[in-house]
């Protein structure tokens, strides 16, 4: 079951940065998550493969907090899936502001500002919306 779980969050982590390019296209918002962890890290050529990486770990380890959290409780594990990710998206959010702040490539594409931008907040709650219901369904086959 843990192995399921954290192969199902790269998974879902995977498919929600290969859906990038159409939600900002969607919601005309040059936000990427991926643009942001990699650019984070390096700003050269590198940082599109070094923020797959980062976002694929990311998902591991919320698919493992995500199979813990099913061993201690009685919620359906697709609606926990789901609620969890939509849970971290409005508990962490506010902490854009860091990156709006001091954030190495803020202004370059893909990391524009966030805190105030509510379509970079519309696109986070999708993206996050999709990664719970792929997680809670790929980690419970």
């Amino acid at each position: 079951m843990r192995r399921r779980a954290i192969l199902a969050g790269v998974a879902a982590a995977t498919a929600w940065a290969l859906l990038e390019p159409l939600d900002r296209r969607l919601f005309r918002c040059d936000y990427s998550d991926v643009a942001l962890l990699g650019k984070s890290v390096t700003r050269g050529r590198g940082w599109r493969p070094m923020g797959l990486a980062i976002h694929a770990v990311n998902g591991a380890i919320f698919g493992l907090a995500f199979n813990e959290a099913r061993a201690r409780t009685s919620v359906e594990p697709r609606r926990l899936a789901l609620s969890m990710a939509l849970a971290e998206h409005v508990a962490l959010y506010p902490l854009t502001y860091f990156v709006d702040r001091y954030h190495p490539a803020r202004g370059d594409a893909g990391v524009p500002p966030l805190l105030t931008n509510p379509r970079a907040f519309g696109q986070a709650t999708v993206r996050h919306a999709i990664f719970g219901l792929l997680l809670g369904r790929w980690a419970t086959r």
